[in-house]
């Protein structure tokens, strides 16, 4: 219900509407989850055992560490829903639309590792991507548009979150970033651009920037975390360790590849972060043949 709101075009509560039934759906489901693990009393208050707890009391259970960036993700989702019926703007769809992808993405996963139940086959893939709004954004559009009040506590609220996107990983908020890169084949290309020879005003071409943060994100452990997700998802009886990850490495000199390996050399002792191309290409060869993956690896 979360997903099918926020994606209908003519719809202008799509925020406060995500914001009420994602919450819903992620208290559900731990409920779910704590009366599978602890017995239906856990979802109950000890001295009112006719009320089950809120949102905050099973996140505080199932997941208790408060900084890491799933739990921030939903604390921020929390906030907006019990304030989204007083105190509302429409541009806070712009503000929030990070962190409410990262938290469909995360439901997914956690119903995926607690319950073991595989959205993909309830909802398409395509469909749990949000709709996004291309439209500028700015403090001089917000103040010509709204009242002090509502302009300063939206303003207030970019501040805060703003950093704190930087500062944390895809768990947190899924950036959007357009990238461009030079092709001389225009099959490939999406836009156009040329060169005036008679031009004013002089360009650089920045051949490659990298930031290792956000291309290569996964470190060794966290890389075999997302091998083994994806292959539950596509129900290959297969579990990579970190011995045959490290012979795959070899394998396929992945560490000599910057597609799919960044080394980070600021210490004495290098260390390795990898790639969501490094991902799909250990269970594109897995998914060839389980079965003798491992024997075949190894000669």
């Amino acid at each position: 219900m979360a997903i099918e709101i926020y994606n209908k075009p003519t719809i202008k509560y799509r925020v406060e509407g995500f914001s009420f039934f994602i919450c819903n759906a992620w208290e559900l489901m731990l409920k779910a989850y704590m009366t599978n693990t602890w017995g239906e009393p856990s979802i109950y208050y000890k001295d009112k055992t006719n009320r089950t707890i809120t949102l905050e009391n099973c996140l505080q259970k199932v997941f208790s560490n408060e900084k890491s960036p799933l739990r921030r993700n939903l604390d921020q989702i929390i906030e907006l829903r019990n304030t989204s019926t007083h105190f509302i703007v429409e541009e806070y769809e712009m503000l929030y639309i990070p962190l409410f992808q990262a938290c469909v993405l995360n439901y997914v996963n956690k119903m995926q590792e607690l319950l073991d139940v595989d959205i993909t086959e309830i909802i398409p893939q395509n469909f749990l991507t949000l709709s996004v709004s291309m439209k500028t954004l700015t403090e001089t559009m917000i103040r010509a548009k709204y009242p002090e009040q509502i302009a300063e506590k939206f303003l207030e609220k970019t501040e805060e979150l703003e950093p704190m996107i930087s500062e944390n990983n895809q768990t947190f908020a899924i950036q959007i970033e357009h990238l461009h890169f030079i092709t001389k084949d225009r099959s490939e290309a999406t836009s156009m651009l040329h060169i005036a020879k008679e031009g004013e005003t002089g360009v650089k071409i920045v051949r490659e920037l990298k930031n290792p943060n956000v291309t290569h994100k996964f470190t060794m452990k966290k890389a075999i975390k997302e091998i083994n997700q994806r292959l539950r998802k596509l129900q290959i009886p297969y579990e990579i360790n970190s011995y045959f990850f490290n012979l795959f490495n070899k394998k396929y000199n992945i560490k000599e590849n910057e597609l799919y390996c960044f080394v980070h050399r600021q210490y004495a002792t290098p260390s390795y972060t990898y790639s969501m191309q490094m991902i799909e290409l250990v269970v594109g060869e897995i998914q060839k043949n389980p079965e003798k993956f491992n024997e075949n690896l190894k000669k």
